[in-house]
């Protein structure tokens, strides 16, 4: 596996010389900050090497590089996920190329069922902690060293300097925020409605199928985390309700413009 993230590697420097220090990951329904970005380079992810491809509506599969809130950002504008047949390691990919390319701080979007009954369609959740409902751990297998610890701290998940950042932006624009605990599963169906009753107990504030994994790779290697759910359907008793693709990614569009507001700023902190 080393090889091929410093085949990829290689072959993105190879092509693009500046050397990014912030790295995006854009979830369902919200490419749009793509539109903020001072692009200067583009790949399409079936020109990397060893890259994966996505196959989901509403993932576009880039790899931009360009300039965000005077920060040199690579953004990628649709993820992978364990639930279209790849492994977690495969999922994880790209975060580890990140790394390789000079990356230092990692933001992650994503669009959630919120299971907190104060939250509603299209509210935002900043993320401070997160349950791995996964069958599989990117982190699986013989350990390289030269990536992270066999045994990483998972303390601090989600970076609390950020969070607070992040919280203080929302809170001088006016915009609504809740801070909870995201729990990921592996997709694709939905959850039935005694799924989201378990999820909730055991302590989630919002589900969904990704982000957890990118998480894992980015702390293995030492790199901060932020991210931030769009809550796009409830999972609350007495709101669940049947809920289309086309709905999410309805309801993740009309959150775009404050979570995009919210990374601009944050990333222009960091």
């Amino acid at each position: 596996m080393l090889n091929e993230i410093k085949e990829a590697t290689q072959y993105i420097q190879s092509r693009f010389s500046k050397s990014p220090k912030i790295g995006i990951i854009l979830g369902t329904g919200l490419g749009g900050l793509v539109k903020e970005v001072d692009i200067e380079m583009v790949f399409g992810y079936e020109d990397i090497p060893h890259f994966p491809v996505s196959t989901v509506e509403s993932h576009s599969g880039k790899l931009i590089f360009g300039r965000l809130s005077g920060k040199d950002v690579v953004v990628m504008q649709g993820r992978f996920h364990y639930y279209e047949g790849y492994s977690a390691m495969q999922v994880t990919f790209p975060v580890r190329v990140m790394k390789l390319l000079g990356v230092e701080k990692l933001f992650i979007s994503n669009a959630s069922g919120g299971l907190n009954p104060a939250q509603e369609i299209s509210d935002l959740m900043i993320l401070s902690d997160h349950i791995n409902l996964h069958p599989d751990n990117p982190l699986r297998g013989p350990n390289i060293d030269e990536l992270g610890p066999r045994f990483p701290d998972m303390s601090e998940p989600y970076d609390k300097k950020m969070i607070a950042q992040a919280q203080e932006i929302a809170h001088k624009a006016g915009i609504k925020v809740h801070t909870g605990v995201y729990a990921s599963v592996t997709g694709p169906n939905l959850e039935t409605p005694a799924e989201y009753k378990y999820i909730r107990i055991i302590g989630a504030d919002a589900v969904g199928m990704s982000t957890v994994p990118e998480c894992l790779v980015a702390r293995h290697m030492g790199m901060p985390v932020f991210a931030i759910s769009v809550i796009t359907d409830l999972g609350v008793e007495g709101k669940i309700e049947e809920v289309s693709v086309q709905d999410v990614i309805q309801a993740a569009g009309k959150a775009e413009p404050n979570m995009t507001r919210i990374f601009k700023e944050l990333i222009a902190l960091q």
